[in-house]
């Protein structure tokens, strides 16, 4: 009988002959994946994706010879492949994980640290899921894409008038990471306070945290319990809670929970965009990034339906195109555009608004 769907191509790419043996025999189970070959370095591997044409490369960032980044600051540049890091929940490990992520891979799975067959059958199944969403990636933009040495602090972004009632929400998924840096790197440091969900595990967004801290102008960490949102700060979801704000008195408070999942995730980002529309209203502003799935939708048409205004990221620059095309599918979103023009919009936008606030109040 004639198959209707094509098999996603993988290359797996690891040092360790056990590991390269387990993730081939893991994968081949699966009828919708082939494992079209294995590499254990990335000498190797570069020449069989040549030859191979994978649709998806699992990548080990920590090889010997050459490791993981820089194999894909030479890569993407010039033959832009979705790429599934396979990492280890080292401190290192997260750290070397983020910058595959700024460096063009996709996503991401962690090794099972303890509990070995429980952990690696559940990894197996975040792994080939991934692997499907990968295939479906758009990875086009990295082609002959020039990389700075150092991705620092970006100065020199216009100013924002104080404001100290406005609130700005974000959500999103795959290659969220990336899409998120953009946004938040050219913000001035007195935007209004800044809420992110982006769907990744805990032990991650810590380290995510601390990496765009130092390419933002506001102040970045994980969120806590009782964080208080303030003008300047940017506060990002910790892995496997969910987050909310909460008005108490003249400010916004966030609330963590540990809550059933929602469309498959916690945190999720309809979860902070729901409470957002209740308690926030017409202060807020909605933006949802690339990823897969709905995660979100809702949410943002709940805020847009109270007043705010709602941002999605247009198809063309996302790595995926599920979550904004959803929302804008749904009528959630006022402006769609291009990942590079959504913080400009926004900063106008408030200062629109902020004009229009004082005009009335004369």
């Amino acid at each position: 009988m004639e198959n209707y769907y094509r098999k996603v191509k993988v290359l797996i790419v690891d040092d360790s002959a056990l590991v390269r043996d387990i993730l081939s025999k893991g994968l081949g189970g699966d009828a919708g994946i082939e494992v079209v070959g294995t590499a254990p370095d990335v000498y190797v591997a570069r020449d069989m994706i040549v030859r191979l044409r994978p649709d998806v490369l699992t990548l080990d960032v920590e090889m010997p010879k050459m490791d993981g980044i820089e194999f894909l600051r030479k890569l993407m540049p010039q033959y832009p492949i979705p790429v599934v890091v396979v990492s280890s929940l080292t401190q290192k490990g997260k750290d070397i994980t983020m910058q595959a992520l700024e460096f063009g891979a996709v996503d991401y799975v962690a090794k099972p640290m303890a509990n070995l067959s429980e952990g690696l059958n559940a990894m197996m199944m975040e792994l080939r899921t991934k692997i499907k969403i990968a295939s479906t990636a758009n990875v086009s933009h990295w082609k002959n894409k020039k990389f700075d040495e150092v991705q620092t602090k970006i100065t020199g972004s216009q100013a924002l008038s104080e404001s100290t009632d406005k609130l700005i929400a974000i959500g999103a998924s795959t290659g969220g990471t990336e899409a998120i840096r953009k946004v938040i790197s050219v913000l001035p440091p007195n935007t209004p306070g800044v809420v992110i969900v982006q769907h990744m595990p805990k032990g991650f967004t810590q380290t995510f945290a601390e990496r765009m801290n130092q390419v933002s102008l506001m102040t970045v960490k994980e969120a806590e319990e009782g964080d208080r949102v303030l003008n300047g700060r940017i506060l990002i979801a910790p892995g496997d809670y969910h987050i909310t704000v909460e008005r108490s008195g003249g400010q916004y408070i966030i609330r963590t929970n540990q809550n059933d999942k929602v469309n498959g995730h916690r945190p999720s980002v309809d979860v902070l965009f729901l409470s957002v529309a209740k308690n926030v209203g017409p202060n807020a502003y909605g933006i949802i990034l690339t990823g897969m799935g709905a995660d979100g939708a809702k949410g943002l048409k709940a805020m847009k339906e109270q007043g705010a205004k709602t941002f999605g990221q247009d198809q063309a620059t996302s790595v995926v195109y599920g979550m904004p095309k959803v929302a804008f599918e749904l009528g959630a979103v006022d402006f769609q555009l291009p990942l590079d023009q959504i913080s400009k919009r926004l900063i106008s936008q408030i200062e629109e608004d902020k004009k229009m606030f004082e005009g009335k109040n004369k």
